[in-house]
């Protein structure tokens, strides 16, 4: 039996002359509705709305198209079925102690179930030191794998064939070097370039903005950005050239907004940079790839995804004027977000994961990382890394949520966010348009002073529990003990990782290493693409900090003026 609208006005106690627009409603409902004592906002401080209906959105859709999933402009996902055709990938990002910790870890997660692989390096590795360089103390193996010689990185990977596996490097001022020792270990395997599949970082700009690991001034930093997506385009078309980081931005203390602009206006940085270099667009543009954080708020996180394939689409087809439509496409790998852990009632922070992951899903990811619950302590555990893969199989096995394409598509709510994100991003893309560009806006500290602004922002609103965190400000236990089956890294994982540098320097032909290190040099001062000749050095056995003290001599270092 049907009901027609005026039977359904009837049964509310609606009077079928009353006016079918929100404020009439609100009007109708004001006695009833009663709300919390509190302001609903997102977790960037975004404010919602109690209710969202067609008049939310604008009259002239065009502006605003949502389209259909695989088609311009992408906004429903970057392909027609998504997850109905594949899975996204389940990339666990890992790293600990020597190259063989990490080996037998990577072989743990692929048995597990994972689908791709994730390279977390050291600090020392991150800034270009070697393990016995004395800035590097204490930091060997701590925070992620020690790598300084292509012996390192040929256990890194040994036992997996690399034209069976895709990997993500997450470095980026040393990036030309770890991904030279990746091709020279493909080499050694019998797998031609063609055929490696994975992502670099290669994320300079947002280092200056957020992440702060860095070792040459920004220009040549962009330049060696540029020369792996020079290289990569002519011999390693699978590869990803470029991870477009919002990432980090967000773990510094971005809002939504920010993570989507800067990170955008980071791209468009690098495209400008590959064209000024004399690349045709569509020949390299396929290969760059982003890289965003999954945070708290749902939806905020969902719109947030939406908007960047649209705002992706919108800039290569208009602005540099893409003819291929994988151009046009904003691929992304997402990680949840590391600074919405807590160490204290760290069991919550698988919930908080879950909530994070399905997001992204729901958002159309490519690539998920989810973190380990106890990862404010330390590195994980097996068994903890366990948890965190098991929520992805969990959300693609168990949720349904990879049955259908883009499953909040169509929400007044969901659609209103996307594009108030789209508006609000764009005029920060403007904004930096007008200061010259990205690394000028960077020059003159604008994208750092407004994360940091909002950081302040968000945690003053946490100090007077204006918003909550679970445990935390909230919700308190103050009996907690910790727990105590956590990772530990020793001296001893330190003293082991020196002691196989010492031995790779001394078994190496050095005449051979030193003559790769004069070429580097000398192709660093004509302003030739470095790649070949990075990759003559790795396979000289020459260290990475050898290779980065070579190139200072040429470029430099850079100092942070530390703008507030």
């Amino acid at each position: 039996m049907s009901s027609t609208k005026a039977d359904l006005n009837d049964h509310l106690g609606v009077p079928s002359d009353a006016p079918d627009d929100k404020e009439a409603w609100q009007q109708r409902t004001a006695a009833k509705r009663r709300e919390r004592d509190e302001r609903f906002t997102t977790v960037s401080d975004a404010p919602i709305d109690e209710l969202y209906t067609a008049e939310d959105l604008p009259v002239d859709a065009s502006a605003y198209p949502i389209g259909f999933p695989g088609e311009y402009p992408y906004t429903r996902g970057i392909h027609p079925n998504m997850y109905r055709g594949r899975l996204w990938t389940m990339r666990m990002f890992a790293g600990f102690g020597t190259s063989e910790d990490t080996n037998k870890r990577y072989h743990y997660l692929l048995k597990q179930g994972g689908t791709g692989l994730s390279v977390a390096f050291d600090f020392p590795t991150l800034y270009g030191r070697d393990s016995d360089d004395p800035r590097a103390r204490g930091e060997v193996g701590r925070c992620g794998v020690a790598i300084d010689t292509l012996h390192d990185m040929e256990t890194l990977f040994d036992g997996i064939r690399l034209d069976q596996v895709s990997t993500s490097m997450t470095i980026n001022p040393p990036a030309i070097i770890l991904l030279a020792m990746y091709i020279a270990v493909a080499e050694k395997q019998g797998v031609s370039p063609e055929k490696l599949r994975g992502t670099v970082q290669n994320d300079m700009l947002k280092e200056f903005i957020a992440q702060k690991t860095w070792i040459f001034p920004p220009e040549p930093s962009v330049k060696l950005s540029t020369d792996i997506i020079e290289y990569c385009t002519h011999h390693l078309p699978q590869w990803n050239t470029v991870s477009v980081s919002g990432y980090h931005i967000r773990e510094a203390g971005s809002t939504a907004v920010q993570e989507l602009a800067f990170t955008l206006a980071d791209g468009i940085g690098y495209v400008q940079s590959a064209l000024d270099r004399g690349l045709n667009v569509d020949d390299f543009a396929p290969r760059i790839s982003f890289f965003f954080n999954a945070h708290n708020d749902f939806f905020e996180e969902i719109c947030k995804y939406r908007a960047a394939r649209r705002m992706w689409a919108k800039i290569m087809k208009e602005r540099f004027g893409a003819k291929d439509p994988k151009s046009w496409m904003c691929r992304f790998h997402t990680q949840t977000a590391g600074c919405s852990l807590t160490a204290q009632q760290p069991l919550n922070n698988i919930a908080r994961t879950t909530i994070q992951a399905l997001a992204a899903v729901i958002g159309g990811t490519q690539s998920l990382h989810t973190n380990s619950y106890d990862e404010t302590l330390a590195l994980p555990t097996e068994e903890s890394v366990n948890v965190a893969l098991r929520t992805q199989q969990i959300i693609a096995e168990e949720s349904g949520a990879a049955n259908t394409v883009d499953p909040l598509g169509g929400s007044y709510f969901v659609e209103a966010l996307t594009n108030r994100m789209e508006d609000e991003a764009f005029e920060y893309i403007r904004k930096i348009d007008e200061m010259g560009g990205i690394l000028k806006a960077i020059e003159t500290g604008y994208p750092q002073r407004e994360i940091s602004n909002a950081a302040y922002i968000y945690q003053n609103q946490l100090d007077r529990l204006e918003k909550a965190m679970v445990g935390s400000n909230k919700y308190v236990n103050t009996d907690e003990k910790l727990p105590t089956d956590l990772l530990k890294i020793t001296d001893e994982d330190e003293n082991r990782q020196v002691a196989r540098l010492n031995r790779a320097k001394a078994n190496r032909d050095g005449a051979k290493s030193d003559a790769a290190l004069a070429t580097l040099v000398a192709h660093a001062k004509e302003d030739r693409n470095l790649m070949p000749a990075v990759l003559e050095c790795v396979r000289a056995y020459c260290t990475q900090g050898e290779i980065v003290a070579a190139l200072k001599t040429v470029y430099g270092e850079y100092h942070d003026p530390a703008y507030l």
